[in-house]
């Protein structure tokens, strides 16, 4: 049971809209934010603002400021976060296996 458990919680995170992708792109290293708006087709900057903050309340980003000028803010993945990078891996391996065959 304590599968299910652990899974189901991080469902409600990753069940979330951008969620995946978003930590996908940060997975290449420290992004500004303008520059995630532009890697995620479709993503609203609100709904990025509140994916990120949500993402950091959970201690798998990092909102840093670059003073500039300008002043631009820049997000990065914790230790935390980076260790997703071999699970998204493989479920995009696994997608593009099983999911994607058909629409090529």
């Amino acid at each position: 049971m304590q599968v299910a458990r652990t899974i189901t919680h991080a469902f409600e995170l990753f069940g979330k809209r951008w969620t995946g992708p978003l930590v996908s792109v940060l997975t290449a290293g420290p992004a500004y934010s303008a520059d995630l708006h532009g890697a995620i087709p479709g993503i609203t900057q609100r709904m990025l603002s509140n994916r990120l903050a949500e993402l950091g309340a959970r201690e798998l980003t990092v909102r840093e400021v670059d003073e500039g000028p300008p002043l631009r803010v820049f997000y990065r993945l914790t230790e935390a976060g980076t260790a997703l990078e071999p699970t998204l891996r493989a479920l995009s391996q696994w997608a593009e296996t099983y999911l994607l065959e058909g629409d090529q």
